[in-house]
């Protein structure tokens, strides 16, 4: 793994971001039993300096570097102030994680990262230490996960939209996004419209004209109006629907990670036509996998509506 190696091995993961609470170490877990299963040798590596219990096996941790207790208490930060000092250390500390990762050559590797929305819109620590691991050979792709509940409010929806472009466009990396828990989504609320509409990101001024009936929001339709018009004129934003519990939308993610890092298009593991066609007509699988949540949410949503009937 050394730095600048025209011939060095390369290496293939994922960097997991996303806010607080959208379930990125319950997906690094999820995923590296999926991996496991199907015989991909994985590690996952611990970026999060806050994160305390780790349900996955751990093979590198950050904490052994630095945590996120200890700056506050040391330096009299809060948890934001201390996480972005944490990500600036491990920054000056390159030798460190390379060091670490060089212990687990020819592994394919999960980036548990820590859940702080600026680190990934903003700050420029997280996205040096994404682009050294390039320098040292790795195929990266960005996993952003993103709690499927906001499709369920139009406006967070569309801070959502905001926020996924932003964190796209300063990252830097092949960019997969992804609406987490979808097994709860009917807990959550009826949703406006057919999920593929939120997961293909489809003409949002239906989302703004309903935004608008609110009448808090009636007064902001000419705002929203323009964020959607930002969204659409860069045609980035698109969302994977996930259950970690559902072997099924563990591979459809999978795959599409794999497109966007390269991995699918090596010879690390032998794969059937099914598996080769996949990769090629990718947004077929996903449209499938997307009409297979919509059709359980839709059962959920009518079960539902015949015990209020019954009830009655």
């Amino acid at each position: 793994m050394s730095e600048n190696s025209k011939g060095a091995t390369l290496a293939f993961g994922q960097v997991v971001i996303g806010p607080p609470g959208s379930g990125k170490t319950t997906y690094c877990h999820g995923m590296q039993e999926f991996m496991a299963r199907i015989g991909r040798r994985v590690v996952v590596v611990n970026l999060d300096p806050a994160n305390e219990v780790m349900p996955y096996q751990c093979a590198v941790d950050v904490s052994e570097l630095i945590t996120l207790p200890d700056v506050m208490e040391s330096l009299k930060l809060g948890p934001n102030g201390g996480l972005i000092y944490c990500m600036e250390y491990l920054e000056a500390n390159f030798d460190w994680l390379q060091e670490k990762l060089a212990a687990f050559k020819g592994h394919y590797y999960l980036f548990d990262c820590p859940g702080q929305v600026e680190l990934y819109t903003h700050h420029d620590a997280l996205k040096n230490v994404f682009a050294q691991l390039a320098k040292w050979n790795f195929r990266l792709a960005a996993v952003h996960l993103v709690d499927s509940h906001y499709c369920t409010d139009p406006g967070k929806f569309i801070s959502v939209l905001c926020t996924s472009l932003s964190t796209m466009l300063h990252v830097e990396l092949p960019h997969v996004n992804v609406l987490s828990k979808m097994d709860l989504i009917e807990q959550y609320g009826k949703l406006a419209f057919n999920l593929d509409y939120y997961t293909e990101v489809l003409d949002l001024s239906y989302l703004v004209d309903h935004l608008a009936s609110d009448p808090f929001f009636k007064n902001y339709r000419r705002l929203n109006e323009k964020l959607v018009e930002v969204i659409e004129d860069y045609s980035l934003v698109s969302f994977v629907p996930l259950n970690v519990q559902d072997k099924e939308s563990m591979r459809q993610v999978m795959q599409a990670v794999d497109k966007a890092n390269g991995y699918s298009f090596g010879d690390q593991e032998h794969r059937s036509l099914e598996a080769l066609m996949s990769a090629a007509v990718g947004a077929d699988f996903h449209f499938t996998s997307t009409l297979a949540v919509q059709e359980k949410y839709v059962k959920s949503q009518d079960k539902a509506v015949e015990e209020e009937v019954m009830n009655i």
